[in-house]
C-alpha cells in the first residue's frame, strides 16, 4: 500500500503496520489516505482478523504537527479532520475483529486510532494520553466521541481537561486496554488471541461485531440495513420476487 502503511496477509490474518518510526508513526496526509485504502482492501479481501501495530518505540504519536499546523482553518476542517475521520471510521467498521498491539506509547490521534480496534494489548512500559489541549487544539478524529462511547466520559475528561497520562496498568484499570503484558510480548499475545478468535464461527463473529457497534452508536443505520438486508436476501421471498420480475420483463419484451 505504502512504505509508511504496510499491509500484509498471512494465514487469514491481515497485519496493518504504521511504518514511520523516525516520526514516531505520526500520521500525515498521505499516510491517512494509505490507511483508508488499506482498510478498504482488508474489508473486501479474504482476511478473517486484523492486527494493528506501529514500528519502533511508539504505537502512534497522533497527527503530524508539521502536516496540519500550517493549514488554514477551512483546510483543517474540510480535509485534515474529514479525511482522518474517513480512514478511522473505515477501520472501526471493518467486518473483521481488530486487535491493536500497543508496544509503544499512545498519544492523541494514536489513542483515537487504537480506539477503533476491538481489543487492545498494551506492554507494561506504555503510556497513554490525549495532550491536544496543550497545543490549543481539540481531538479531531473522534477523540471525544468514539473514545467516550468505548471508554467512558470521565476518563476522557481526565486526559483532555486535566491532561493526565496513564501507565499501562492504570489504563487497564480504567478500561482503556484489555490486556497488559511484559515488554516485548504484545505481538505474541496478539497471535495467541487471534488463534482463539479464529477458532470461533466467522459469520457469528462478523454479526456480533456489527451488533455491538450498533449498540455503541457506531454507524447504526448502516448496521441495521446490513443485518436486515442479509436476512431478506437469504429468504425465499427474494427468489420469488426476482422470478416474478423476470417473468414480467419477459412478457413486456414480447
Amino acid at each position: 500500500m505504502s512504505e509508511q502503511i504496510v499491509c500484509s496477509l498471512r494465514g487469514g490474518i491481515a497485519h496493518l503496520c504504521l511504518n514511520r518510526e523516525e516520526k514516531r508513526n505520526a500520521l500525515d496526509g498521505p499516510m491517512i489516505e494509505a490507511l483508508h485504502s488499506a482498510c478498504h482492501k482488508i474489508e473486501t479481501g479474504n482476511a478473517s482478523l486484523v492486527l494493528l501495530s506501529g514500528a519502533g518505540e511508539t504505537f502512534c504519536a497522533g497527527g503530524d504537527i508539521d502536516a496540519w499546523s500550517t493549514l488554514s482553518p477551512q483546510e483543517f476542517g474540510r480535509h485534515w479532520i474529514t479525511n482522518g475521520h474517513r480512514a478511522f471510521d473505515t477501520l472501526a467498521r471493518l467486518r473483521q475483529p481488530v486487535i491493536a498491539i500497543l508496544d509503544g506509547h499512545v498519544y492523541g490521534g494514536g489513542l483515537e486510532l487504537a480506539a477503533c480496534a476491538d481489543i487492545r494489548i498494551a506492554e507494561e512500559h506504555v503510556r497513554i494520553g490525549q495532550p491536544e489541549t496543550t497545543l490549543g487544539i481539540v481531538p479531531g478524529w473522534s477523540g471525544t466521541q468514539r473514545t467516550v462511547r468505548r471508554f467512558g466520559s470521565q476518563v476522557v475528561r481526565r486526559m483532555t481537561i486535566l491532561g493526565e497520562q496513564f501507565s499501562a496498568s492504570q489504563a487497564y484499570d480504567l478500561g482503556l486496554v484489555d490486556h497488559v503484558v511484559e515488554t516485548g510480548q504484545a505481538m505474541a499475545t496478539a497471535h495467541s488471541l487471534a488463534t482463539d478468535i479464529l477458532s470461533r464461527g466467522p459469520r457469528a463473529l462478523e454479526l456480533v461485531k456489527l451488533m455491538i457497534n450498533a449498540a455503541e452508536g457506531e454507524d447504526t443505520e448502516r448496521v441495521i440495513d446490513i443485518l436486515a438486508g442479509t436476512i431478506a436476501a437469504d429468504s425465499n421471498d427474494l427468489a420469488e420476487g426476482l422470478a416474478r420480475w423476470q417473468q414480467n420483463r419477459t412478457r413486456k419484451a414480447r
